[in-house]
């Protein structure tokens, strides 16, 4: 008979693992089950090593540029990529090894390792990496939190070239000659001023028009042109129909196109296209859990999948891609079945930021998003040069926007791409969530020298949106 528990969380990323001990701590019997690293995507191959990146590219920067400020450095700067790796990983290995620790020493707990699938409703069957069966479990309650993976689009001849995701690029020990991006969103422009930074040839293939294709048109240029000022090649229009490796170098790649484009010569090819759900594998059709023709988990507002004891929490259900959107799911699922709450994704003020530099942050609706919906509404824009921080600072790029309900004096939205933009939008988040009209926040007093402190200079602004 297949060993029971109250509950089963599958997979530790930023959901999974505190749902599992708050599970355990309300004296459910609960297991966890991890097939690959503990922590999940952020902690492995996601936010973790990428902004660790992100701080090295960024001091590789600022050393080249601190003449500007009157510091002298003398000598060329250089980035040593295997000992940025090197660093990477024991930021990694310490935020991992927590995870584990921390899983295995939970009251109530038990940790398996393997791989999960549905043989039932409420059985699972827990596998080896050869596919030999280990354990056999059953559950009351069962959250699936198994994260997604990276798209490699089935190009003409792939199978024949080396190539990366954004995983398996953070192992590169030593710099590409000319990396090649493929993709135009969040993923891609982090990684192409990264490695510009570190010294590379940088250059970034996009299928449209435009790069960050979710953002505002104003926002998306303000980003690119911050990037081809630090020397990042942008080719619009453009997407690969082929590649395959170099004739005189095996490792290296050509790329081709379509309409008689001319190949490109790459020394690393990276994709950054997407990502899907990894669901594809867990027996879902044995449990009859439904999936959308992208393969993620539909859920309700309480994140329950269409199985009556069944949830999915975090980037498989397709209701936010973020490390801070699986950690609300895990606080809403525990809120409403530990705490006998009534939370609800369905309101959730979304919110992220884009880890360039400066970064673009976000909370709420864009500004074509509140001019599509058709309310009136008021607006305001102001630019970075207007920040006292920013200028002392000699970082002027980027600027500010607010969108708000003309009548109720609701914030609709915000956007900051500047300086500690990522930080200075919670000025916003936290208003929006509060549900408080946007004089709460005109009227409040800013500590100065801030970035957030031109907020209600920037509120005090608004003008209709015509």
């Amino acid at each position: 008979m297949p060993q029971h528990f109250n509950a089963v969380v599958i997979g530790t990323g930023q959901g999974g693992s505190p749902l599992a001990v708050r599970l355990g701590q309300s004296g459910r019997k609960t297991a966890v089950i991890e097939r690959a690293a503990f922590g999940g995507t952020c902690v492995n191959v996601g936010c973790t090593p990428t902004k660790s990146y992100v701080a090295s590219a960024r001091a590789a920067h600022v050393a080249r540029h601190c003449a500007e400020l009157g510091v002298q450095v003398s000598g060329a700067i250089s980035v040593d990529l295997a000992a940025v790796k090197a660093r990477k990983d024991r930021i990694i290995g310490q935020s991992r090894d927590g995870v584990e620790k921390w899983l295995r020493g939970a009251q109530n707990v038990s940790v398996f390792n393997g791989h999960a699938r549905f043989t039932g409703a409420h059985t699972l069957a827990i596998s080896g990496p050869d596919g030999t069966v280990l354990e056999e479990i059953s559950a009351d309650e069962i959250f699936i939190n198994t994260g997604t993976r990276a798209v490699v689009p089935p190009l003409e001849g792939i199978g024949r070239i080396r190539y990366y995701t954004n995983s398996n690029l953070l192992e590169l020990t030593e710099l590409p000659d000319h990396l090649v991006i493929v993709g135009g969103s969040y993923i891609a422009l982090e990684f192409a001023q990264i490695f510009r930074r570190f010294g590379s040839r940088v250059t970034v293939l996009v299928r449209g028009e435009r790069v960050l294709t979710r953002e505002d048109a104003d926002f998306a240029e303000s980003v690119r042109k911050v990037l081809a000022r630090e020397g990042v090649e942008f080719r619009f229009g453009v997407q690969p129909s082929r590649v395959e490796p170099h004739p005189h170098h095996p490792d290296e790649v050509c790329i081709g196109f379509e309409q008689n484009i001319p190949a490109l010569e790459a020394s690393h090819l990276l994709f950054a296209t997407g990502r899907e759900p990894n669901t594809d594998d867990l027996g879902l059709a044995a449990a009859g859990i439904t999936t959308d023709r992208h393969g993620t988990i539909p859920v309700d507002g309480q994140l329950r999948t269409n199985v009556p004891g069944v949830w999915a929490i975090g980037d498989v259900n397709g209701r936010g891609a973020f490390t801070h959107t699986s950690y609300d799911d895990f606080q809403i699922v525990a809120a409403n079945l530990l705490d006998g709450g009534a939370r609800s994704v369905d309101t959730r003020i979304m919110a992220y930021a884009v880890f360039v530099d400066p970064p673009l942050a976000r909370v709420g609706a864009s500004e074509a998003e509140v001019r599509k919906a058709g309310r009136p509404a008021l607006i305001a824009t102001m630019p970075m040069s207007r920040v006292g921080r920013a200028r002392e600072r000699g970082e002027t790029d980027g600027f500010m926007k607010v969108m708000v309900d003309r009548e109720s004096r609701q914030i609709l939205g915000a956007a900051i791409h500047g300086i500690e933009g990522d930080e200075a939008i919670h000025t916003f988040i936290d208003i929006m969530a509060a549900g408080a009209p946007y004089p709460t926040l005109q009227y409040a007093m800013h500590i100065h020298p801030t970035i957030s402190e031109l907020v209600p200079t920037l509120l005090d602004g608004l003008k209709p949106m015509q």
